[in-house]
């Protein structure tokens, strides 16, 4: 299948987080018909009821292409134009998919071995995914993982650390508050505790930023809350630990701040001859835990659109990703 109509193909299977099924079957379907032209192995691998990774090994694996095979809602069917290819997961994370997939066929062709490609599921959540492939290595040396970066290397990626915030107080009529217990004012006086955190700052990452992404609260406008509730998600330049006793010396004795998942910031290696750049969101690298080699971060596309109605990808990063991906391999292979 031609990179652009494969591309298309994969985004228009919608795969919102926790529906990655029919995604995930046409991927092994495609990895089955390379595996029996060269040589491999695929094989799904059950992370929960109806949701399994894909993983295809092409020799004992030395070098994984690796990336998602999730998207965030709500699904956007593709379309194209001369210069780009739209639509949800157009560069995140789709179009990668199909590079990763053009790359490998074109270096298994040549003759190289050592090759592995590792599609994960829940990225966009929890990295439940790369989580469950962490227990499981298979040897590999070198990981290069696939997100949005402009087809530039990545030296660095930010990490995150998400909590939930939540309050509790006692309802009354609003005519007379001094009956009841604000969780609304509780929860917002932690926020502002929150906020006015010292975030820490990377040299090659730069600062540490905190988004209050969500707040739920409050039964009427008339009545006093008895129960308020965020969801925070801060970008982690370090290990976040300075940042999580912050948090937790915020909310002290206003709320209860539940930590829901912690990934630490990356640093990264750069390979010769490929531009390289330094980029603020997190990946599945952290979750890897190391498990499958050294890592590297590349792909088409800018994360700037990725999540918005206007998500693309230029056609000529495609075909540019596919080149990068079969030099990084045959580099790492003969490394």
């Amino acid at each position: 299948m031609h990179l652009f109509e494969l591309t298309r193909t994969l985004i228009d299977i919608e795969s919102i987080t926790g529906n990655e099924l029919a995604v995930g079957h046409f991927v092994h379907n495609y990895l089955a018909e390379l595996a029996g032209r060269f040589d491999g192995t695929v094989e799904r691998i059950e992370v929960e009821p109806n949701r399994y990774n894909v993983l295809a090994c092409f020799g004992e694996p030395k070098v994984t292409l690796s990336t998602h095979l999730d998207t965030v809602p709500p699904f956007i069917p593709s379309r194209e134009d001369e210069e780009f290819i739209w639509g949800r997961g157009a560069c995140d994370v789709k179009g990668i998919i199909a590079s990763m997939l053009h790359a490998a066929e074109r270096v298994l062709s040549e003759g190289g071995r050592g090759l592995a490609l590792l599609f994960v599921v829940g990225e966009e959540r929890n990295s439940a995914g790369a989580y469950h492939m962490a227990k499981l290595p298979r040897g590999s040396q070198y990981l290069i993982n696939g997100e949005p970066t402009e087809c530039k290397l990545a030296l660095g990626s930010k990490g995150a650390l998400r909590y939930e915030v939540t309050a509790h107080g006692r309802m009354a009529h609003s005519a007379y508050p001094e009956l009841g217990e604000s969780a609304i004012d509780k929860l917002l006086d932690a926020l502002e505790a929150m906020r006015r955190i010292a975030l820490p700052t990377d040299q090659v990452l730069g600062p540490s930023t905190m988004n209050i992404g969500i707040i739920q609260g409050g039964r009427a406008p008339n009545v006093i809350s008895d129960f308020a509730k965020a969801e925070i998600l801060i970008r982690l330049v370090d290990d976040g630990e300075a940042t999580k006793a912050a948090v937790q010396k915020a909310c002290e004795g206003r709320a209860e701040a539940v930590e829901v998942l912690c990934l630490p910031a990356i640093h990264m290696e750069a390979v010769e001859g490929i531009e390289t750049s330094v980029v603020s969101y997190t990946t599945d690298i952290p979750a890897f835990g190391g498990a499958w080699g050294r890592p590297l971060l590349l792909g088409p596309g800018t994360i700037h659109v990725a999540h918005t109605s206007e998500e693309r990808v230029p056609k000529r990063e495609l075909e540019a990703a596919v080149e990068l991906y079969a030099l990084m391999v045959r580099r790492l292979l003969s490394a």
